[in-house]
């Protein structure tokens, strides 16, 4: 008789049989950048998580480096009155750039992955341009590619175009190929839904559209079909890690893109998984730590090779591996 409860009967065993663990250098830990100094404010809607000033935001990637966490997306959060409609500021000297370069001149060794979209720049708050009330696609691409380029001079590992406009990543490619950072990798937001789970991540950014939605250009739930699509596109234009988001709501596609293709799938915990979590835990009806555990092994075991998540400083201080 086969008794599978035999490779369940003690935790020695258990981890000997376990098939998919996670690890802390599989996390990146997104992070938000505001001006002024000594700037540390919690985001109401996301316990735990802050925007900081970039002296704050040094001192918090020292404290994650110590942990061992080595991998950060950065974020940033501007004013009104520097954003315009065409997100011109994006590619001019700003304090992201000059944040990027600190923290590659402080911690060379860091994986740092940038944000490509005119959302935190643009007037509009659409991650395009809009033009009588419509998001225009190629006019977009000409700014996408200035800003990554920008991003890339200013010490960018991976730049992360995050806008859902169509040939962006090729468009991308070769603008920096062209400006000598063939070695900048694309992190391709392959699979970014429209979704609601992106709440706190605006409140976040003060990035939330001034008018419309964001349908026309992030998929739309129902389709699991056009994300091969989406993700065909990308690999071929020239992308070096393909990502869905958010994760949880969408493991199937987590699934889907690693059975069809031979690059590494991301997946992006995003701001209102996480504020679930946060939110149910406070109020006693879970266990933080176990069901944080269980969330990001889910994504791992569908797939995934990197976890964008705003857990990856709680997993890393608390049990490195999982």
């Amino acid at each position: 008789m086969r008794r599978p409860r035999r490779n369940r009967k003690s935790e020695a065993v258990r981890q000997l049989v376990k098939e998919h663990r996670v690890y802390t250098e599989d996390l990146m830990f997104p992070l938000f950048l505001t001006g002024g100094t000594n700037v540390k404010t919690e985001i109401a809607s996301m316990p735990g998580i802050f925007r900081f000033s970039e002296d704050n935001l040094l001192r918090e990637i020292d404290s994650c480096m110590n942990l061992g966490l080595r991998s950060f997306v950065l974020f940033p959060h501007f004013p009104d009155e520097v954003k315009d409609p065409y997100a011109t500021i994006s590619y001019q000297e700003n304090m992201y750039l000059k944040a990027l370069r600190e923290i590659k001149k402080r911690f060379p060794e860091c994986c740092l992955m940038t944000d490509v979209a005119l959302d935190p720049y643009s007037s509009d708050g659409h991650d395009g341009i809009v033009v009588n009330g419509e998001i225009v696609n190629d006019e977009t691409l000409i700014v996408l590619g200035k800003m990554a380029v920008a991003q890339a001079q200013a010490g960018a590992d991976i730049v992360g175009p995050s806008d859902m406009m169509d040939g962006r990543v090729g468009f991308i490619r070769d603008m920096l190929d062209d400006s000598g950072f063939t070695n900048t990798s694309i992190m391709a937001y392959t699979a970014k839904y429209a979704s609601a789970f992106y709440g706190p991540f605006r409140d976040a950014l003060d990035s939330a559209p001034k008018s419309g939605d964001k349908k026309t250009y992030q998929m739309d739930p129902a389709n699991v079909t056009e994300a091969l699509l989406e993700a065909e596109l990308d690999v071929q234009e020239g992308a070096d890690i393909i990502m869905v988001k958010p994760a949880l709501a969408y493991l199937d596609v987590i699934k889907t893109l690693y059975d069809q293709f031979d690059v590494p799938i991301a997946a992006y915990n995003v701001s209102g998984e996480y504020a679930m979590v946060k939110a149910a835990a406070a109020n006693g009806w879970i266990d933080n730590d176990k069901v944080m555990l269980e969330t990001l092994l889910s994504m791992k075991r569908a797939g995934a090779k990197i976890i964008l998540t705003y857990f990856a400083k709680e997993f890393a201080g608390k049990v490195k591996y999982f």
